[in-house]
């Protein structure tokens, strides 16, 4: 058997240009990679950013809050700030890992979101080359040096970030057991109408968008949702221009209709009072006498 050849010792490390001057709610402060030696063990120590480290190959653990993990290729682990930590390299397969420090007041919100935290620090990303890729992308934005770089950065964080929610919480259309691809199918077209609704959408818009036949999504909504999309896409609007009447006085009946996707206000008018009894004049008046 070929004798194992050692992987050769590296480090790299490149700073974000522009962090000291970025008032940004979160920034990228560096980032690099690096081949450790056989058992190099930072720590134990503490930190004031966050810290995100991804194994690329080789094998080590880490430990936070006296809890120990072995970990591996396609294996990701956060520091949090304050946070007393060690990590350590296998003696006989030290790992390969890129890592990437970042802070502003937006990054424990979307860490807690996605499930990452000292409690629950690792995320298994699998064989995914994309994660690596994203480490590697917000090092050539800092190595350009662009204007952008701090921008550029943060949207591969954010980009990265969605991967590992994934990771930890997989969406539903990835497992079968759990959804049909009919029900998947409403679900998109639910989401596509509820963020275009304000827009001149058509219900052929849609299904050419979505890539379906206008017939076949109009009869799967009907059946998952007991209401048509034309249906559902005017009962949405309305009930947007509800709440816009009764929270924005300053607005016009008219700028109300334009602002949730009525073109003609006559007609967000005859909609709106066959829906609530009322016009919307009359229901703002009955609201504001509450």
């Amino acid at each position: 058997m070929a004798a194992r050849t050692k992987p050769v010792d590296s480090y790299y490390v490149v700073s974000n240009p522009q962090a000291e001057a970025a008032e940004d709610d979160l920034v990228v402060l560096f980032t690099g990679s690096s081949q450790t030696k056989p058992g190099h063990k930072p720590g134990p120590k503490v930190v004031d950013y966050y810290l995100l480290h991804h194994i690329v190959s080789g094998r080590g653990t880490y430990t936070c809050q006296g809890t120990t993990y072995q970990l591996g290729a396609g294996d990701s682990f956060l520091i949090e700030p304050g946070e007393l930590i060690s990590y350590t390299a296998d003696l006989d397969d030290p790992w390969h890992y890129r890592w990437l420090a970042f802070t502003g007041e937006q990054a424990d919100r979307l860490l807690s979101r996605i499930g990452l935290s000292s409690q629950q620090p690792i995320v298994n990303t699998g064989r995914k080359r994309n994660i690596a890729a994203l480490y590697q992308q917000i090092q050539r934005a800092f190595q350009a040096r662009e204007h952008g770089a701090n921008l550029r950065a943060a949207g591969y964080l954010h980009l990265l970030l969605a991967e590992y929610a994934e990771a930890i919480h997989p969406s539903p259309s990835t497992h079968t057991q759990f959804t049909s691809s009919a029900e998947r199918i409403v679900r998109q077209a639910v989401n596509y109408l509820s963020t275009q609704y304000a827009e001149p959408i058509t219900i052929e818009l849609m299904a050419e968008s979505l890539g379906y036949n206008r017939a076949y999504l109009s009869t799967l909504f009907k059946q998952h949702t007991g209401v048509t999309p034309v249906t559902f896409l005017l009962k949405l609007r309305v009930d947007k221009a509800r709440h816009l009447l009764r929270e924005r006085h300053e607005l016009t009946v008219e700028q109300i209709a334009a602002s949730v996707g009525f073109q003609d206000p006559l007609y967000f008018s005859k909609q709106f009072k066959r829906l609530h009894g009322v016009s919307p004049s009359a229901y703002r008046d009955e609201v504001r006498q509450l």
